[in-house]
């Protein structure tokens, strides 16, 4: 966890919950991208919360008629609209046997993930289809309660470190915790989503499809 999680994903599930009062109204599928190049998190915390019908994420590569099945099981359901939570780098299944030069390519020339994906489902079901793109809304505005505590917590631990004459570490929230950690154990590393992990499957539990 680092400060400002909280805050983007109380924008992201915002913009989540915005979206469906205009997805009920004209009863339309609504693709919501959420920031997330790399690593979902962000996707996976707002979507749960927001409780999107299908989380994308970056992690876990997709099925397009799997995300098409579903959206047809709620029209068939008496559900007049879909929300669908996509990362910005979720990929299909397809996309993910292609190597990082050739999903270069191809992205260059096909928009968003959510540009992507609309187009894609045009083509295997009637619904109309629309994306929301927050974009890097996510990133700003006046962080909430948790993350100004936090990051003043984790302040007064680096100062307390610099004063002992430790460096070389980062402060990091290990259970109920804040303790140091060596820069070499993380430096240049991401904090991917397993997919098998316990946000994934209270998820699943929920009812929500990763379309995989």
């Amino acid at each position: 966890m680092t400060f400002g999680c909280h805050t983007a994903v109380e924008i992201a599930t915002e913009a989540i919950d915005r979206t469906r009062t205009t997805a009920a109204s004209h009863s339309r599928t609504f693709l919501v991208e959420i920031m997330g190049h790399k690593v979902g998190w962000l996707a996976l915390e707002a979507g749960i919360a927001g409780g999107a019908d299908a989380i994308l994420l970056p992690e876990i590569p997709y099925s397009v008629k799997k995300v098409a099945a579903l959206i047809k099981k709620n029209t068939k359901a008496g559900h007049k609209y879909s929300i669908i939570c996509v990362a910005e780098g979720a990929i299909t299944k397809e996309e993910a046997k292609m190597n990082k030069k050739e999903r270069a390519a191809y992205y260059a020339s096909t928009g968003t993930a959510s540009d992507r994906l609309a187009k894609a489902l045009s083509e295997l079901i009637p619904n109309e289809i629309r994306c929301v793109v927050p974009g890097h809304v996510q990133r700003g505005g006046n962080p909430c309660a948790y993350d100004r505590r936090f990051a003043s917590e984790l302040g007064a631990v680096a100062g307390r470190l610099i004063l002992e004459g430790k460096y070389g570490y980062m402060v990091a929230l290990r259970g109920s915790d804040l303790v140091p950690v060596p820069l070499a154990e993380v430096a240049g590393k991401l904090k991917l989503v397993p997919p098998d992990c316990a946000e994934v499957q209270y998820a699943k539990a929920l009812g929500i499809s990763f379309a995989d």
